[in-house]
């Protein structure tokens, strides 16, 4: 964070839409504040394209004139700015909503009147009246979003700070401006935004505000799945998505949330041998992926999501055996199947990304067995003809799997997994895998044996993909089609 005077605010607010702003606001006799976020970022020294601005009209914020839609403040400023950018600003009114957009030469200002808001205990959406700038800044969500800067001619760059926000971003601290309880109670979306803070900043959430957290948590069930997958994305997508994710689970939220999830908490010991807390694992793997990704990080949103449903199947595959200890046997293919009910709950895309995560999940335990044993060519070569065109992503999240303690052991399967992506270079240049078809179609297959569709057709097929996978026969068609009537044969498939 830095200090910034008033001088500084001055300089760095001295842009022409910050300056065409104050001219209008000045002539219409508005007060027009900067708030939130990107005032917050300016201390920050953080990007950001979110203006957002506050406008009060001394008359209406004195009682002395009833606003209506049409003299609503905001959207006067808008419309009066729009007319003075000229024609290349294009102004957006809602009028429901008493606010208004303008945008110009790449930027976009939002524009509402000052207001104050009431809740009622069964919903998130506020009762909405004119209100002052004291009333606008009281229902901000934390101290560090209520900070306004003056837009004003003669108060241009005057900071108004009503609850110390720049001490708590000082001390790198989440509060609430006003009782934390009233705070997440009243809009339970805050608890999801105060949790996102944190992990994106970096920040630590104060005491009293946890605290009111863990009573409110079970406020979430009235907020949408979409509004919380809006927040739960930013987390996944902040550098270190492990933060977030703690404070889900210290608050009570994560097991209403993604209980998938939550149940990976804990460890388990019997006769001296315990298994490891799957929930820490998953997000050492999860920030494993972060760093992995970092230069393209909205790329990789559900190799994100792949990473912290990695493990989902162990909870319910987890198993006591005298000689081996705790299993998880087939948790890949178990967590494979948890995550389309998981996506379809919490609104997610159902479409080729949920399929993508799904094959990760499913496949993420593959290249780990390939690289504990002898990296053979067979192996590799199926690898790389099931992993497909994901095969990279699927050995990045592999290579995150790796959280052992024991560095010689560490070591030894980051080598592996080297000469795994080495042979895999070797086999993509040699044999052309990406472009891959099978020589033998279903078709030619029941056309040739007469057959109609039949599992006994599938089974051909593969058998055919399968040796050639293992190089026991090449992959033209005639070999493929010699060994596809020696199987027929074998199944009793070929009629005298």
């Amino acid at each position: 964070m830095r200090q910034l005077s008033h001088d500084d605010l001055c300089s760095l607010l001295d842009k022409p839409m910050f300056r065409r702003i104050s001219e209008t606001a000045d002539e219409l006799g508005l007060e027009c504040y900067v708030v939130g976020g990107y005032v917050r970022d300016l201390f920050l020294e953080r990007p950001s394209k979110d203006i957002d601005c506050v406008v009060v009209d001394p008359a209406i914020a004195a009682g002395t004139v009833e606003g209506t839609p049409d003299l609503a403040p905001g959207i006067r400023l808008a419309r009066a700015l729009g007319r003075r950018l000229g024609r290349s600003a294009n102004v957006s009114v809602f009028r429901n909503f008493g606010t208004a957009q303008v945008k110009w030469h790449g930027q976009e200002v939002e524009f509402v009147g000052a207001r104050r808001e009431s809740y009622s205990r069964d919903s998130r959406k506020p009762i909405v009246e004119d209100g002052t700038l004291e009333d606008d800044l009281d229902r901000r969500d934390f101290t560090i979003n209520a900070l306004a800067v003056q837009l004003n001619g003669k108060h241009f760059g005057e900071l108004v700070d009503r609850f110390d926000g720049l001490w708590d971003m000082e001390d790198g601290l989440i509060v609430t401006p006003l009782d934390p309880d009233i705070t997440f109670s009243d809009d339970p979306l805050r608890m999801m935004r105060c949790i996102r803070f944190a992990t994106q900043l970096n920040f630590r959430i104060e005491d009293a505000t946890q605290e009111a957290l863990c009573r409110n948590a079970g406020r979430i069930s009235i907020i949408s799945a979409e509004r919380i997958i809006d927040e739960l994305n930013k987390i996944m997508l902040s550098p270190a998505p492990s933060l977030g994710f703690i404070e889900l689970e210290r608050s009570g939220l994560l097991e209403l949330i993604l209980p998938e999830v939550a149940a990976l908490r804990g460890t388990e010991s019997r006769n001296g041998r315990a298994h490891k807390d799957n929930f820490y694992h998953t997000l050492e793997v999860l920030d494993n992926v972060a760093r992995a990704t970092a230069e393209t990080p909205a790329d990789s949103l559900f190799l994100r999501w792949a990473a912290l449903l990695h493990d989902i199947g162990k909870p319910r595959t987890k198993r006591w055996d005298n000689i081996q200890g705790w299993t998880f046997h087939n948790h890949n293919f178990v967590g494979q199947k948890m995550v389309a009910p998981l996506f379809r709950r919490m609104k997610l895309p159902l479409d080729e990304r949920m399929h993508y995560v799904e094959k990760l999940v499913g496949m993420h335990m593959r290249p780990q067995v390939i690289a504990d044993e002898e990296v053979t060519d067979s192996a590799v070569r199926r690898l790389l003809f099931e992993g497909g065109e994901d095969i990279d992503d699927l050995m990045t999240l592999c290579e995150a799997d790796i959280t052992s303690k024991n560095q010689a052991r560490k070591q030894r399967f980051l080598d592996n997994f080297r000469l795994v992506r080495e042979k895999m270079v070797d086999l993509q240049e040699r044999d052309n895998y990406r472009t891959w078809t099978n020589p033998i179609s279903g078709e030619e297959i029941m056309q040739v044996l007469n057959l109609g569709p039949c599992r006994e057709v599938g089974v051909l097929k593969q058998a055919v993909k399968d040796a050639i996978w293992e190089s026991r026969i090449p992959s033209d068609h005639a070999s493929a089609y010699a060994y596809m009537m020696q199987e027929a044969e074998r199944m009793g498939l070929l009629k005298p």
